[in-house]
């Protein structure tokens, strides 16, 4: 990885820090960057996951008034994503490489049209409202797939999350968004975990996505709300349309 590479891979770790912590995507900035770089595919999925890591934890921080109260559900649905990134990490270890690189183009098509459809998603979200205050007995399994596809490939995986609290629990879309940023992050943390142990990143990546996460995650915490959502998802859809022709072209 030459100069001009690094700083890339350094900017796109800063994009998805600021961006996970608003909404969830931040896989399309940093995914097609260490593509375009020559690292394979299941070899980038990992060292994405492990750089950002930090950069979630980061953005759970900055997000902390809004936790207050929600210690149960943090309990209660932190122990499925732990479940789900680790059911996702064993499913990219062990599957042959062909499947990912036939899957994660789809994968990403969906993440980009969650995007583009997260303003109606969050609409109907609002309109409904619980009859249970911890969303009621499916809810914990719908957090666990949400767990499973973070643990595979990570990319909007805070978009699903958002859709499944927030038309599930009668809460401020700020104190649901708090909630997705800390079961995000332990589904990045335990998949991360579970990848130093037992694959083989590629640690210049991985450092300096973690590098440009955290100081992406702090500053979506402390300015996100002042962003224009429409351009941010713009842009988030272009970069992953240009993964997934990557991927195809490969």
């Amino acid at each position: 990885m030459d100069v001009w590479q690094a700083l890339a891979v350094l900017a796109a770790g800063a994009g998805a820090g600021t961006i996970n912590t608003l909404v969830g995507s931040g896989t399309l900035f940093t995914f097609p960057v260490l593509l375009a770089c020559g690292v394979p595919p299941v070899t980038a999925a990992i060292s994405n996951s492990i750089g950002l890591t930090p950069g979630a934890v980061a953005g759970a921080i900055g997000y902390r008034r809004e936790l207050a109260g929600q210690r149960t559900r943090l309990l209660r649905f932190g122990v499925m994503s732990f479940l789900g990134a680790i059911t996702g990490g064993t499913l990219l270890l062990n599957l042959p490489e062909k499947v990912f690189t036939s899957v994660v183009p789809v994968l990403i098509l969906l993440a980009c049209l969650l995007i583009v459809f997260q303003p109606r998603i969050n609409a109907w979200a609002r309109g409904r409202r619980a009859a249970r205050p911890n969303g009621g007995p499916l809810l914990p399994f719908g957090v666990y797939g949400a767990g499973v596809y973070g643990g595979y490939f990570t990319a909007a995986q805070g978009v699903v999350l958002i859709s499944l609290l927030g038309s599930s629990l009668d809460e401020d879309i700020q104190r649901v968004n708090a909630l997705k940023n800390v079961l995000a992050s332990i589904v990045n943390a335990s998949v991360a975990t579970f990848y130093i142990l037992f694959a083989e990143p590629y640690w210049p990546a991985a450092a300096l996505i973690a590098g440009g996460s955290v100081i992406g995650g702090y500053l979506g915490a402390r300015f996100g709300r002042r962003l224009r959502p429409t351009a941010l998802r713009a842009l988030v859809v272009l970069i992953g349309l240009t993964a997934a022709v990557q991927l195809v072209l490969r």
